[in-house]
């Protein structure tokens, strides 16, 4: 027998959690349809387990170096299996609470694989969701007024280099190794594969980083970029740019071995792995997007801003659409779709005011325009820099490489980006998020009296740079 809803969410990750919670906040019979575990790639194969890792790996590179701060411990060393125990049992907290979220909001969970539906005897418009339930029981029939695609992305991987799962990863594969190699190869130095390269450096592991642009992060300011880069190499990380693999030229043995262009010369590579990150692509196929009029471009699915398809009673959030692929936009998104189907009448996002963070060491973070995407928009633009080794607290925690970076408009002196590189970056930028919801000026930030020793002191002085005014430098 057929159950109705009001909503449908097909997909369980952050996205579509989110969206479920809100939807039931607002009164409506809801219904999520997830073939894994609630929590999605977020919780069980992307933020959560890789930061949990990280925080191992920054752990261990501190206690290495403890002597510096007068706490002799003798040898150091890592259990890895015990890393990743820890991992494991922080994502299972996790995952019990988003369970109990979802029996609190009284929320209906169908464990299988959702499926969209052509107009048939249940509904005269397509919608309704067939669920092929992984218990093995009758497939579940779900007649939704509204549905969301919530059905997230997997890592993307180069033709002709075939992940093995042994030798050759992504990051869902690393994620699970039960001992660490003794060197790897990460094909791509976008914002996960510069993770990975600090966590495992910091593990001991010998990493090589080859790049196909001609810089790291290519997203971020360049000077973000250049000083990543910069730390990395300093800490033994090995970075090629310019780089283009070549797949053809893999060789798998007690070694993996595999070619690439550099700036016009071939240069071969061996590691006992190779971690391939070059992105990730949308989970769109076999979910029955053929039976509607939805329409996909470049493997995306395209939405207008409510998250509304070509069928209005439709939509798609998070990574399946494209766009900024970070677990806080995929929310925001879910959030805004359940409130434009309730008749909340919500505002669309404005893309340019989400923060993004890096999870290396050092962090990276940023929201708003960089330097050259402001001038390239035709703005006339002044900086504000102030380096962290200027600031007390930095030194006091021994972390004192980077800075932070403040783009401002020279003509209206708003405040039109913000990048930060350094000691627990990701934690400040929420400051500089506000200021460009807020639409605030260098000036307007520096007159927030910034508590010393605070690392936000850096943001301060930064913002009184713009105008040449900072007292520290």
């Amino acid at each position: 027998m057929a159950e109705e809803f009001d909503l449908v969410i097909v997909g369980g990750g952050t996205g579509g959690y989110v969206a479920a919670i809100r939807a039931a906040q607002l009164g409506l019979k809801t219904a999520i349809v997830e073939k894994g575990k609630l929590g999605g790639t977020c919780l069980h194969r992307g933020c959560i387990p890789s930061k949990a890792l990280l925080r191992s790996a920054e752990v261990f590179s501190t206690a290495k170096k403890s002597e510096e701060f007068g706490v002799l411990t003798g040898e150091v060393s890592l259990d890895f299996g015990k890393v990743q125990q820890r991992k494991a049992s922080i994502v299972e907290s996790l995952h019990k609470g988003v369970q109990h979220l979802m029996k609190q909001g009284k929320i209906e969970v169908y464990q299988g694989t959702g499926r969209i539906l052509g107009p048939s005897i249940f509904s005269p418009m397509p919608g309704t969701i067939s669920v092929e339930m992984n218990n093995g029981s009758d497939n579940e029939m779900l007649i939704p007024k509204n549905v969301i695609i919530a059905t997230g992305s997997r890592p993307r991987t180069l033709p002709g280099l075939e992940i093995d799962g042994q030798q050759v990863l992504t990051s869902d594969e690393a994620l699970q190794l039960e001992k660490l190699p003794q060197s790897i190869i990460i094909v791509g130095g976008g914002v996960i594969g510069i993770e990975w390269a600090s966590m495992l450096n910091d593990f001991g592991v010998d990493v090589t980083v080859i790049e196909y642009a001609d810089r790291i992060i290519p997203t971020e300011d360049q000077e973000i970029s250049k000083e990543m880069q910069r730390l990395l190499k300093k800490r033994g990380v090995k970075i090629f740019t310019g780089a283009k693999v070549l797949p053809d030229t893999l060789e798998k043995g007690e070694l993996v071995t595999i070619a690439a262009e550099v700036k016009g010369q071939t240069k071969e590579f061996s590691a006992e792995k190779i971690l391939v990150s070059v992105g990730r692509q949308a989970n769109t196929e076999g979910i029955g997007l053929e039976n509607t009029d939805i329409q996909i471009e470049k493997g995306y699915i395209q939405t207008n801003q409510f998250y509304q398809t070509k069928e209005s009673h439709i939509y798609g959030i998070g990574d399946c659409i494209g766009g900024l692929q970070l677990a806080h936009v995929a929310s925001r998104e879910g959030i805004t779709a359940v409130e434009h189907i309730a008749g909340n009448k919500p505002e669309s996002i404005d893309y340019s005011l989400v923060s993004k963070c890096i999870y290396s060491s050092p962090e990276a973070a940023s929201v708003g325009l960089t330097e050259s995407e402001a001038k390239e928009k035709g703005y006339s633009v002044k900086i504000g820099k102030f380096s962290f080794r200027a600031i007390g607290k930095a030194l006091v925690f021994g972390e004192s490489d980077g800075f932070v970076k403040i783009v401002a408009d020279e003509k209206t002196n708003d405040i039109l980006g913000v990048h930060m590189i350094g000691p627990h970056v990701t934690d400040m930028i929420s400051e500089a998020g506000l200021a460009r919801v807020l639409d605030a000026t260098p000036w307007e930030v520096a007159k927030t009296i910034h508590p010393h020793p605070t690392l936000s002191e850096a943001i301060g002085e930064a913002a009184l740079a713009v105008d040449g005014l900072a007292i520290h430098s």
